[in-house]
């Protein structure tokens, strides 16, 4: 009898121990561990992250930090830590984000446009990555790359069109320059090529004429018009004379990029800058802004008539007068200019 009795509680004890240690490895792996009201939270680690530096980062989402770092280590996690964007869902355990944060690396939505150089966009980006702005400036001005790719450094910009890209959020600087490439590639199409040909531009030139028309009007149904005065321009060999370009090269010029210019007097026409179109002939060097695709798309499509000159219409702000003889295009300055001292506009 008491061997029996010694046998019975050896089993109860064996079970309480065994329903322990079930309880202990459900609780480690499997229940709640989150502490989060979202229903989703993100986790971003960084190269450099080590297991001590995630559970400081976890440590506010989560109601045990040792489970989650004991759990880690019987996973193998902690020697296997890999950068990028996670996601943790309320109510996981352990084991479910320790899978996520060791497979499940997540994309991010990279999106850019009215960028006014290539440093903005260099910085736009790193706003929304882990590649810092400058190793992102550096791998988008490399000249080997430029060389090979047909770029230069002042139009490099033009091999960005603005749109939402998708990306590992720890990709390198190379492969967002190298997908923005294989982008640009895909938009310049058979047809939008013979177009471009047909007005006798590259595609850069292009991209270079679309900045200077929508820093000049917004106003979708007037850049064909624009357009059409810019390449009649082009072909009588006459200079641009486009007020954004003088603005743009202000800026350079001071390398204060934040200036604001309302009005562009006659003497700021004279500066001597490869982007001052009133000083050079032809297209700038590069492009002043980071154009639409329907702006580009507006010069591809440029409207066909005897223009050359244009000025804002007072009377219909984002509009503008066109002329095709400078007789009328003055009487239009006229106007222009006397509303801009009327509402004392000096600067």
């Amino acid at each position: 009898m008491y061997k029996r009795k010694l046998l019975v509680l050896i089993s109860l004890v064996g079970s309480a121990v065994g329903l322990y240690f079930v309880i202990q490895f459900y609780q480690l792996f499997f229940w709640s561990n989150t502490q989060f009201e979202n229903e989703v939270s993100y986790v971003f680690i960084d190269q450099d992250d080590t297991i001590d530096s995630l559970a400081i980062q976890l440590t506010p989402f989560l109601k045990r930090i040792d489970y989650f770092l004991l759990a880690a280590e019987k996973k193998g996690y902690d020697l296997r830590i890999r950068p990028g964007k996670y996601t943790l869902k309320k109510g996981w355990g352990n084991n479910e984000m320790i899978n996520s944060l060791r497979s499940q690396r997540m994309t991010v939505l990279v999106t850019f446009n009215n960028q006014e150089r290539i440093e903005d966009l260099a910085g736009r980006i790193a706003q929304q990555i882990i590649q810092d702005s400058l190793t992102l400036l550096e791998t988008f001005t490399d000249t080997e790359f430029l060389q090979k790719t047909g770029f230069t450094e002042e139009n490099a910009l033009s091999m960005y069109l603005p749109n939402s890209y998708e990306f590992y959020w720890d990709t390198s600087a190379e492969n967002v320059r190298d997908k923005m490439l294989v982008a640009y590639r895909k938009f310049w199409n058979p047809d939008r090529m013979e177009k471009a040909n047909s007005i006798q531009l590259s595609p850069q030139e292009v991209y270079i004429l679309a900045s200077i028309v929508e820093k000049e009007s917004v106003q979708a149904e007037e850049q064909t018009r624009i357009d059409g005065v810019y390449l009649n321009r082009l072909r009588k060999k006459m200079k641009l004379q486009a007020d954004p370009t003088v603005i743009y090269s202000m800026k350079k010029e001071s390398g204060d990029f934040d200036q604001i210019f309302k009005r562009v007097l006659y003497k700021d026409l004279k500066l001597k800058s490869p982007y001052n179109t009133y000083q050079f002939s032809g297209l700038p060097p590069g492009p002043i802004w980071m154009p639409t695709v329907s702006a580009i798309d507006a010069v591809l499509n440029a409207e066909n008539h005897s223009y050359l000159y244009f000025v804002v219409s007072p009377k219909k702000p984002g509009y503008h007068l066109f002329a095709k003889d400078m007789d009328q295009h003055n009487r239009n300055k006229k106007i222009y200019t006397r509303w801009l001292d009327q509402q004392r506009v000096y600067r």
